[in-house]
């Protein structure tokens, strides 16, 4: 692959290692080799030494059975390190279950981890196995534990504790053996003080802490993380990019990221989607969407503005044809239905005379 415009010093400025001359074919190894040597690892890209130190916790930790907390900003990947301490432990062969709490109601959430007997409560028509058995001899990570109830803590400390529990609506006790890694973006110790959290179950899941770093803690990483997220991008939309400008990778290695990870491969996803050519043209203006200091309330574009604007640029361009060869989808690079989804999302509407 060859980024045209990024150069060896864009990517690392600060490592002499790498020289200022153009990419090739023949000094882009260095680029593929944390997605190369980091196999167990599936998913994780990155080589800053914030990202290897979370690694290398990893790795201790994965050999045994003990309780993980991660304690992480939301959008760090969090789910992927513990499915990273899954394939490097013994259950590697065994299932991995995952469970976010936050996003169940809290009158589900119950049946959703323990189980259920057929008649346990109205709508119980079958019996159902819960999370926690479905993770026997396997890892079950509990996403946004914080966010679990206070009533249903004391179930979850005795699987811990005791390894055993009850299906909703039964008095037969189920032996079961699982590893829990647990994940949170919240204070656990302050929940405890203001009575939120019970203490004695924060214990038992803080074991072994690892803390995962946001990515404004790894710059070096993105931009390793913009090239994963582009060729994901590029490969689902059939598309063929592949050059970054190098203005624009160190714009995107400056910006802060407090949405993380998860804001990072929005973007270039968005990026990927209005591109037309084979350069990734990402919106940089629509980064600083925050105010500007100094600025008072007003505020910069933001990503939708940009991407709005960009689309009825071209739709004025085509005369509002949205298919054929010469229709605004195709100069967008994307189908007409995904064309008309966003125009219908962004508000777009053809001015009639």
């Amino acid at each position: 692959m060859s980024l045209n415009g990024l150069t060896l010093a864009d990517v690392h400025p600060q490592d002499s290692r790498f020289t200022s001359g153009p990419l090739s074919a023949a000094n882009l190894d260095f680029l593929d080799q944390p997605l190369r040597e980091e196999t167990d690892f599936e998913g994780i890209v990155g080589q800053s030494p914030a990202l290897r130190q979370v690694l290398q916790l990893v790795e201790t930790v994965a050999t045994g059975d003990s309780t993980v907390l991660l304690l992480g900003e939301t959008g760090t990947g969090k789910e992927l390190i513990a499915r990273a301490i899954h394939n490097c432990s013994r259950r590697r062969d065994r299932e991995f279950v995952k469970l976010n709490c936050a996003a169940i109601p809290s009158g589900l959430l119950e049946s959703e981890l323990f189980g259920h007997e057929r008649g346990a409560f109205t709508g119980a028509i079958t019996q159902k196995t819960g999370r926690v058995e479905l993770a026997d001899q396997g890892s079950l990570f509990l996403d946004e534990i914080g966010d679990i109830p206070l009533e249903l803590q004391p179930k979850l400390l005795r699987v811990l504790q005791e390894r055993e529990f009850e299906r909703l609506g039964s008095t037969r006790t189920k032996k079961v053996d699982v590893r829990v890694v647990a994940a949170t973006h919240r204070d656990l110790e302050e929940m405890i003080l203001k009575k939120q959290f019970r203490s004695d179950l924060y214990y038992r899941l803080n074991v072994f802490p690892i803390s995962i770093p946001p990515l404004r803690e790894r710059p070096e990483d993105i931009p390793l993380l913009v090239r994963h997220f582009m060729e994901q991008a590029s490969r689902r939309m059939n598309k063929a990019i592949d050059s970054i400008p190098s203005g624009t990778m160190e714009a995107l290695t400056q910006y802060r990221w407090p949405g993380n990870i998860r804001e990072l491969e929005n973007v270039i996803e968005r990026a990927v989607i209005l591109s037309t050519g084979s350069v990734l043209q990402v919106p940089i203006r629509a980064l600083h969407s925050r105010i500007a200091p100094g600025q008072g309330s007003e505020r910069l574009e933001t990503l939708a503005d940009v991407e709005r604007e960009h689309i009825r640029a071209t739709l004025k361009e085509t005369r509002w044809v949205l298919s054929g060869p010469r229709g605004a989808a195709t100069r967008l690079g994307m189908k007409r239905s995904t064309l008309y989804f966003r125009m219908k999302k962004l508000g777009i509407v053809r001015p009639w005379a």
